[in-house]
């Protein structure tokens, strides 16, 4: 069963592509980018979620499970912040691996402003380490973020904010619990007052860049994960192939869960397809939720040996091809 009907140089300044200025702003309107790093797991996903107040970005315990630059569109006052979630960094062993880490570098070059995101509970690890010898080199206003701050004691909290300001020039430093929302307001702010003065980029009430049919995809990889968390390898992907809206203002969604191998397949699929069908489920009534309509979820399960070393791939998740 595979299917289931289921209801080096840095830029002068920012380069990320985005549309043209809108009319109509506050005539004292700021707007900006921000990038969000750190390793991965460090609640960049979370984060970049509580700050908009929707789901733009998965979230999951697997490690490495936001690839390309997610945006999410925050209003605060008269300022728009483009928060830009990025890939987690770590040492990359793969050709994904490396777009993935080059994409993070990326973000934080084309930035206003980068904001480094650390687990507070894990403190100066050997990957946050290395992350904080190479943020010299980003020539933007840099904050440190604090984060999972309930998980700890407040003595071991400041001594950890002193050691990392003493590694890097930090202008601010920030105490926060993404998943609880603790200290989010007081970011935001700050956030806001760091956006260079000009109009707003996107409309007021448009939350992500993404299309829906791209956050429908991240929606159930995100569920695949859940679900099979130890089970199947994180290079496994979702491509939505069809978004019909029918007579009745429902959504026909098809998409297709690619897996390297075939013995992945079986676990995507579990025995008599109870496996997908509980994926299946849980996705289509969150991307029900992000569509505002009823949606009609079709999932297929193949098997794409090697995508991970395709040119086409890469492309549709908005990544670098790396070579060599």
């Amino acid at each position: 069963m595979t299917d289931q009907d289921l209801p080096e140089d840095e830029p002068a300044g920012p380069s990320f592509p985005a549309p043209s200025p809108l009319p109509g702003t506050p005539a004292d309107s700021r707007a900006g980018f921000v990038a969000l790093i750190g390793v991965p797991n460090a609640g960049k996903s979370t984060l970049l979620n509580s700050l908009v107040g929707t789901k733009v970005s998965i979230v999951s315990r697997k490690v490495q499970t936001t690839r390309a630059l997610v945006r999410g569109i925050v209003i605060e006052g008269s300022a728009q912040i483009v928060l830009v979630d990025t890939p987690g960094i770590f040492a990359p062993k793969r050709r994904l691996d490396r777009a993935m880490v080059h994409s993070a570098w990326s973000g934080a070059a084309d930035a206003d402003a980068v904001c480094l995101l650390v687990d507070a509970r894990k403190g100066v690890e050997e990957e946050v380490s290395a992350i904080l010898s190479r943020l010299a080199e980003v020539r933007r206003d840099k904050m440190l973020i604090l984060n999972k701050i309930d998980l700890i004691p407040r003595e071991k909290l400041l001594a950890l904010a002193a050691q990392l300001n003493e590694a890097a020039p930090f202008v601010e430093t920030f105490m926060i619990s993404a998943l609880k929302g603790d200290g989010i307001e007081v970011l935001r702010r700050a956030l806001a007052a760091r956006m260079p003065p000009g109009p707003w980029l996107y409309p007021e009430d448009q939350v992500s860049d993404a299309p829906l049919r791209m956050l429908a995809a991240e929606i159930t990889r995100e569920k695949i994960y859940d679900r099979l968390h130890e089970e199947l390898p994180y290079r496994s992907t979702v491509e939505t192939d069809q978004w019909l809206v029918k007579a009745d203002g429902s959504v026909r969604i098809e998409q297709t869960i690619f897996v390297e191998r075939e013995s992945q397949r079986s676990i995507v699929l579990g025995r008599g397809g109870q496996t997908i069908r509980s994926i299946g489920q849980a996705a289509r009534l969150e991307i029900a939720e992000a569509a505002d309509a009823v949606v009609h979820l079709f999932l297929h399960v193949k098997v794409r040996e090697n995508w991970a070393d395709d040119p086409a791939r890469y492309r549709e998740m908005g990544l670098e091809f790396p070579r060599g």
